[in-house]
């Protein structure tokens, strides 16, 4: 069974920093990508980040564009998102995700997600 778990959210004050890290676990071969989503209450889930896992390649939504960046570690199966210079709208629980079909790496049709960690941005 494949497990998905988000970790590294926390508080942090406008102009921050912040890491999480993703693991994923049960099944490790013919990964097709890896994404970061979040929601806010009353809001749907929105595209924050992804990566295909064997092109590297990185896609990113513009509102976090230039500022997160996504990366991944073969050997521990693990994606990362920095987060620099954090917002307030930048408040959300954040999600990870995991396919294993070819997708469209910014959709939402993943096939396993993580329980989320909430990272919280005062100003």
């Amino acid at each position: 069974q494949v497990q998905v778990v988000e970790s590294g959210g926390g508080l942090v004050q406008a102009g921050d920093s912040l890491g999480l890290s993703c693991a994923c676990s049960g099944r490790t071969f013919r990964r097709y990508a890896m994404g970061w989503f979040r929601q806010t209450p009353g809001k749907e889930r929105e595209f924050v980040a992804a990566i295909r896992w064997s092109a590297s390649t990185t896609y990113y939504a513009d509102s976090v564009k230039g500022r997160f960046t996504i990366s991944r570690d073969n050997a521990k199966n693990t994606v990362y998102l920095q987060m620099n210079s954090l917002k307030p709208e930048d408040t959300a629980v954040y999600y990870c995700a995991v396919s294993f079909r070819p997708i469209d790496p910014t959709s939402n049709i993943y096939d396993y997600w993580g329980q989320g960690t909430q990272v919280t941005v005062s100003s």
